[in-house]
């Protein structure tokens, strides 16, 4: 990592700070957060739910405060992130790395002061997963980087689950397991049509370092493994009837659009996308565009019915 960037002409306003927090990616964590929380069927005071919430959402936003002070350096590089505030030099890096120490130890005392300390060991090793293994290791490391590093995106329903419960049954790790498989699909299919940026900075992800086409065709496999993944929870009673329609509905829609990607040459053409947008792209990445679209929508489909299901006290598929 290089030194912390240019100094900032004027004072940070408190907008920067946020955007430090990356509030796009903590909704994410939120949400699956609040399902994991709601799927334990557990009685939880209403307040102390709100709190294990928010604790979640400040480790996650200590979490990106790191993230962007470590990656300033590659940031500035790319079109996608160099307007974040470090490499834009809104804020110092210093100030980064200080938000996400003081947000770090405020989330993980917090949560296990109010709820249980096996939330907030999970809580920290997110934290520590997400800042060390995959932004200082692995990101840099291996084309396997989001892979791997999957697994911090993918503990939030876990965590919401165990300030619940005070436990991580079999459940609450295959809703882990759904976003961990999930991860792959779809960072690949946005870095297909975004490769040049990562080629520039460095960063070894799938398309740079093993072809468009064997991205496209690693996008098809995961695929082909995670759609099944989502069906498993009618099977451990975890989702009801309205779930099984959603999953087998909208995974049959993943995974043609996964096989229009693998058909497909996008990746292979220099400059795919015609400005900063994630979505406005030219014809050659389109399938790879709405494959990385379509798999929000699908996630989010996902965890909203079984969210619903489980606040309603809808019955699971097995005592029907």
């Amino acid at each position: 990592m290089s030194p912390a960037l240019s100094r900032p002409s004027a004072p940070p306003r408190w907008q920067d700070y946020v955007q430090l927090l990356k509030p796009r990616v903590m909704s994410l964590v939120i949400f699956t957060a609040i399902t994991g929380l709601v799927c334990a069927d557990s009685s939880v005071n209403p307040i102390l739910g709100a709190i294990a919430i928010f604790c979640i959402a400040v480790g996650a936003g200590a979490s990106a405060s790191f993230n962007m002070w470590y990656d300033a350096d590659i940031d500035a590089k790319m079109r996608r992130t160099r307007a974040r505030p470090v490499p834009s030099g809104k804020v110092q890096g210093s100030d980064a790395l200080a938000l996400g120490g003081v947000l770090s130890m405020f989330s993980v005392m917090l949560l296990g002061m109010t709820t249980n300390w096996l939330a907030a060991g999970l809580l920290a090793f997110t934290i520590f997963f997400y800042a060390v293994v995959y932004t200082m290791w692995l990101k840099r490391s291996t084309p396997q980087n989001i892979v791997i590093g999957g697994l911090a995106g993918a503990l939030p329903p876990v965590i919401g689950w165990a300030a619940a419960a005070g436990s991580v049954p079999l459940n609450a790790w295959l809703l882990c397991a759904i976003i961990f498989m999930w991860t792959p699909p779809h960072f690949w299919a946005l870095s297909l049509y975004t490769s040049e940026d990562y080629e520039k900075a460095g960063v070894p992800m799938m398309p740079v370092t093993a072809g468009a086409a064997s991205t496209r065709k690693q996008i098809l496999i995961y695929s082909l493994l995670f759609v099944p993944l989502c069906i498993v929870p009618v099977f451990t009673h975890l989702g009801g009837l309205t779930y099984l329609a959603v999953a087998g509905l909208g995974g049959l829609v993943f995974l043609v659009l996964a096989w229009r990607v693998f058909k497909s040459r996008a990746g292979e053409a220099a400059g795919e996308r015609n400005d900063d947008g994630l979505y406005d792209v030219k014809g050659g990445s389109k399938d790879a565009r709405n494959l990385f679209a379509f798999s929000i929508l699908y996630l989010t489909l996902l965890f909203a019915t079984l969210l619903a299901e489980h606040a309603l006290g809808l019955p699971p598929v097995g005592v029907l």
